[in-house]
């Protein structure tokens, strides 16, 4: 079972690999860094790219991988937030759209994307100013707008555009854009460019243990649950951006916090592409809230549901009512209804929202809410991933008076994520590229929409056996597995399966018929012997198992208990989990 530790690497800036992971424990025991953030999801690693471009000394620690927890299991928006408008909440759609512009055109526009949403009309007279009034102020308030805008459309023509609608489901429809993104490999590459600008970013370290000096923070113990080392990391703040932890990590330190978290359980079911026939993705009322189709790739993902989770934060199970109750609501307007047989994948995520002490989860806030909750301590919890950006900078800003000397203001709306830079003119080149390597253009693209210019860099090393398919697994190639390992951080089968890769949502297997194949791949990196391999395999299978057999069972609880008692692949980690 013991491993051979792997030599130590080159430094590249940006990169993520088993050499890189030795020299940043050695640095995170060594160094005092101006600030600690806890919490590797899309808030934490969006603060600690905001620390690092000012110039602040930051440490980004998290106990399991970059967005393990919700930033891997959200709609895959980057949206205004539509419904927000009814509620009035005017500033947050506003925020959201400008960060949705700025990802499109500066930040992030090799990872996302403009994609097309019809809104079905189905009350005459009223409906259509009603909800064309609150789109003009969708497409204008945002600023510059890179997407198109709003276009009104007859029954006959929204019919033309959805084919997979009843006829009696709309009297007419609106079609209107927002943006996508994958939302686990845009948070890796946040985090990966904030190392790229000196930050220290290291997975599987959890904080054990809060240290003081006299009624301040000052810093926090950790353990890498890889091997059992612990070791002291001194900063003069830290932030708690550990998302539905957040409460928990509170009472680890040891401090009254100043609100509630209430983590809400969203369940988003995939199904493949030919099963709605469409040219756009749909949104659709609900009596609690909306529904998406939203088109992703060669699959439609269609979620979600929004209920109160009080069980594994870790591990939110989607039952079999979570299930139905996303077919019910989409069937009632698809001419050939969805089963249960056409599912390819679900995945469940937990919502972290500032909780009030009676509102339903669908009517707690999504604004953000930042404190310093003691000296030396700042907590960031609440908001939507498309914010991510602005919550950082407001955890930085809050942690501020804990930092000497004055610091310097958030740039982070200036700097693109790494792969952006180049990006568009390497889609004018696609087919040289696809020359040089051999690959069909389709394949080139692929690759441009993941990694962006960092493309070369994955495909330099890559030999003939590199280049093909993923066996079992084809939209990938093998040279992804491999770069996962090496340069973003995966150090187990279920980071590549579920995080950098999405085979355990895109294929009806979930990653099973491919987990022995991947984890040979991964062994080249992480000098894997068979045994290693074996258990790695036998874990995967077994979280698949349970993922399956949970959502056959009626409620909350019996799916917990069925999903919580797989083994962990982190199997030192330990809760509270941050």
């Amino acid at each position: 079972m013991a491993t051979r530790k792997p030599p130590a690497a080159p430094a590249t800036p940006g990169r993520l690999g088993p050499g890189d992971r030795e020299r940043n424990w050695e640095r995170l025991g060594s160094e005092t860094f101006d600030l600690v953030v806890v919490g590797g999801g899309v808030v934490g690693v969006g603060a600690a790219l905001d620390a690092a471009t000012r110039g602040l000394r930051v440490a980004l620690v998290e106990a399991r991988d970059l967005a393990s927890g919700t930033s891997s299991r959200s709609s895959k928006l980057f949206h205004g937030g539509l419904r927000y408008l009814e509620q009035l909440e005017f500033g947050l759609v506003r925020e959201a759209l400008r960060e949705r512009e700025l990802m499109l055109t500066r930040i992030a526009p090799h990872l996302v994307k403009p994609v097309s949403f019809l809104y079905p009309l189905t009350h005459r007279i009223w409906e259509r100013p009603y909800t064309a009034a609150g789109l003009l102020l969708y497409d204008t308030m945002g600023g510059a707008r890179s997407v198109p805008g709003q276009k009104h459309l007859t029954r006959a023509a929204a019919l033309r555009m959805v084919p997979a609608l009843k006829r009696d489901a709309l009297i007419g429809g609106i079609r209107y854009y927002d943006a996508q993104a994958d939302d686990a490999r845009h948070t890796m590459m946040v985090g990966r460019t904030a190392a790229h600008y000196g930050a220290v970013v290291r997975m599987s370290t959890q904080v054990v243990a809060f240290l003081h000096e006299a009624d301040r923070v000052s810093g926090v113990r950790v353990r890498d649950v890889e091997d059992g080392r612990e070791t002291d990391v001194h900063a003069h703040a830290v932030i708690n951006a550990t998302g539905v932890w957040t409460d928990e990590l509170q009472r680890l330190s040891g401090s009254r916090g100043r609100f509630r978290v209430r983590a809400s359980k969203g369940v988003h079911i995939v199904v493949p592409r030919d099963r709605i026939v469409s040219e756009s993705g749909m949104i659709l009322r609900t009596e609690k809230s909306v529904l998406f189709v939203i088109p992703w790739r060669n699959h439609w993902i269609v979620g979600t549901t929004d209920t109160d989770w009080n069980l594994d934060l870790a591990h939110p199970a989607a039952t079999k009512n979570d299930i139905d109750y996303v077919l019910d609501h989409v069937n009632t307007v698809l001419a050939t209804p969805l089963t249960h047989e056409d599912i390819e994948g679900v995945y469940a995520g937990l919502r972290p929202l500032l909780a009030g002490e009676s509102e339903s989860t669908s009517k707690l806030s999504r604004e953000h809410a930042v404190a310093r909750v003691a000296p030396g301590l700042v907590a960031i919890a609440g908001g939507k991933y498309t914010t991510y950006r602005v919550m950082g900078a407001d955890a930085v800003d809050a942690a501020s008076v804990d930092l000497p000397g004055r610091i310097q203001p958030s740039i982070t709306d200036k700097v693109p994520l790494v792969g952006a830079d180049g990006y568009h003119a390497l889609v004018n080149q696609v087919d040289q590229l696809a020359h040089r390597y051999g690959l069909h253009p389709y394949r080139v693209r692929h690759l441009l929409d993941r990694y962006g210019s960092l493309v070369h860099e994955v495909l330099a090393s890559a030999d003939q056996e590199l280049l093909k398919p993923v066996p079992n697994a084809p939209d990938y190639l093998q040279v992804e597995v491999v770069y996962a390992a090496s340069h973003e951080g995966a150090l187990h089968l279920e980071d590549v399966l579920t995080r950098r890769t999405r085979i355990s949502i895109e294929y009806p297997h979930r990653g099973v018929d491919c987990a022995e194949a991947v984890a040979g791949l991964m062994a080249r990196v992480h000098h894997w012997d068979d045994a290693r391999i074996a258990r790695e395999v036998e874990v995967y299978t077994a979280r698949v198992d349970a993922e399956r057999a949970s959502q056959t069972e009626p409620d909350d609880q019996a799916a917990d208990a069925v999903r919580s008692a797989a083994p962990e692949a982190r199997p030192q980690i330990t809760e509270p989990v941050s």
